[in-house]
């Protein structure tokens, strides 16, 4: 069975000590002159280790305003009784995560009502996807990162989170992160979907823009 999203707790998305409201913070200096998209709700999705925070902040910088909302600062918002996802998820760990992605896609509304772009990042598969694009509403994008399986490899290797722990079992941290690239695989084919093996995060964001509106899914 597909899963249509996981949440992560201390071994989630990579991340440096920072100050617990970076994460859902906005970027209010001057708009470049050549960025004049609407405020847009956008969804950034891929496996662990594919870049999805790094990518997310340096996006919403580019959209100014912009505010970056990552799902792991929604879910440790739960200070007491807090639940980790497994295999199998107990029932208080599906609904925190279903109350996450509620409260990710209302920020997000809210911000472009605002007329702040939003840009959230999070751990989506399969229909679940769609699920959140639908939750978000009115002008919304998608970004799929696809890196190789081996970059995400050699990334969560030199991170060193076990963010794919649970998942190896008896087999290994490549056919794990197969596992998660097949269950992103099954995400509606819309959005713009990135390859972003070799390049750098900076280099990511420049070929997203440079292909905006192939991204853009609704208005």
């Amino acid at each position: 069975m597909v899963p249509d999203s996981f949440e992560w707790g201390a071994a989630g998305e990579e991340r440096e000590p920072r100050h617990p409201f970076d994460s859902l913070m906005v970027m209010t200096a001057p708009a470049d002159p050549a960025n004049d998209a609407r405020p847009t709700a956008i969804l950034v999705v891929g496996a662990p280790a594919s870049g999805k925070s790094t990518v997310g902040r340096l996006l919403a910088e580019r959209l100014r305003p912009g505010a970056f909302i990552e799902g792991d600062t929604l879910w440790q918002m739960v200070v007491g009784g807090r639940e980790d996802m497994g295999d199998p998820p107990t029932e208080a760990a599906l609904a925190q995560l279903e109350l996450r992605y509620r409260h990710g896609a209302m920020l997000s509304r809210s911000f472009v009502e605002a007329g702040i772009s939003a840009v959230h990042v999070d751990n989506i598969f399969g229909d679940g996807v769609t699920a959140q694009l639908d939750r978000m509403q009115g002008r919304r994008a998608l970004v799929v990162l696809r890196p190789s399986v081996e970059a995400i490899v050699r990334r969560e290797t030199e991170r060193g989170t076990g963010a794919y722990e649970a998942w190896i079992g008896d087999g290994t941290l490549a056919d794990a992160v197969r596992t998660f690239d097949g269950w992103l695989g099954e995400a509606p084919p819309v959005g713009l979907w990135v390859d972003s093996t070799g390049q750098s995060p900076e280099e990511t964001v420049d070929w997203i823009m440079d292909r905006w509106d192939a991204a853009l899914i609704g208005d």
